[in-house]
């Protein structure tokens, strides 16, 4: 499933570990390799759980936003990294860079210009990549997913995250796994320990194997799952310029980032009545803030 997409055979017993869930991976990636006074690069906005695992390490999250370029703002594609600005944060202390593509919120699919930057200075500075990748599968055309362990040099530096939450919509039997060479790997199994259940492991398993038979067809699950939110999205997207509030139109993932700054203006969660259905209508509408 992952060996073709990184140019290599991934031994399953040596170079990945499953966890419960991909936040399990994720912690147990920074906790065995942040130690006091190491520098972590995140990129914002950000899951939250980024910042609060790299400071319960020891280790100081220094940011650098997606900003948007060209005035415009309407497409994922449009918000970028300012290459200069992101060259001035790696330095002697820095020990890792969180890369989260396809990226939670905004639905950013990092290219490939992108991908060999950051790759670039990882190297020049020594610093691990924690590639955080768990909407991979959920991409939609034209995009295209680049794993940044697939890049030169960047596989022996690289921890890429998955997650069956995310691939196989079942986010509540919390499996989630490691990929990468086994001298980083060995760091996750010296600290806590956040293992998944087995029959969860093995029903993952058989889900995936059977996806497997199938890969790239049109029955396969990822491509229905693709398929569906690609239509979902779009009518979201319509829908919300309809009541003015603009969206940022995303290349991948599950979410839908928009600014409801001019419907504000014209009516308040408060006193609207539209607001008050949310709960009989479960439609969640969440801040921003957090990330």
């Amino acid at each position: 499933m992952y060996s073709p997409s990184v140019n290599r055979f991934i031994d399953p017993l040596e170079e990945i570990i499953t966890f419960a869930g991909a936040f399990g991976a994720l912690y147990c990636t920074i906790m065995g390799h942040i130690q006091q006074g190491d520098e972590v690069i995140i990129i914002e906005p950000f899951f939250d759980c980024y910042q609060s695992m790299v400071i319960a390490a020891g280790g100081t999250p220094k940011y650098i936003p997606l900003r948007f370029q060209d005035g415009d703002a309407t497409q994922s594609s449009d918000w970028v990294l300012d290459f200069k600005e992101l060259d001035g944060l790696f330095n002697s202390k820095t020990k890792a860079f969180i890369l989260n593509t396809p990226h939670n919120p905004f639905g950013k699919v990092f290219n490939k210009t992108e991908l060999l930057y950051i790759a670039h200075l990882c190297q020049k500075w020594n610093v691990m990549c924690i590639a955080d990748e768990v909407y991979e599968w959920l991409v939609y055309e034209p995009k295209r997913h680049i794993k940044m362990a697939s890049l030169p040099g960047m596989w022996e530096r690289t921890i890429s995250i998955g997650s069956a939450g995310k691939t196989h919509c079942i986010t509540g039997l919390k499996v989630g796994w490691a990929i990468g060479p086994k001298h980083l790997l060995i760091n996750l199994q010296s600290g806590p320990k956040l293992p998944s259940s087995p029959f969860a492991q093995e029903a993952i398993a058989i889900g995936i194997e059977k996806d497997l038979a199938r890969f790239g067809q049109d029955d396969c699950f990822q491509q229905l799952l693709r398929k569906s939110l690609k239509l979902k999205t779009d009518y979201m997207v319509e829908v919300l310029r309809e009541i003015v509030m603009e969206p940022i139109v995303p290349d991948a993932g599950i979410f839908l980032v928009a600014d409801w700054a001019s419907l504000e203006r014209r009516m308040s969660p408060e006193s609207s009545k539209r607001f008050s259905r949310m709960e009989d209508t479960k439609v969640c509408l969440d801040s921003t803030l957090c990330y």
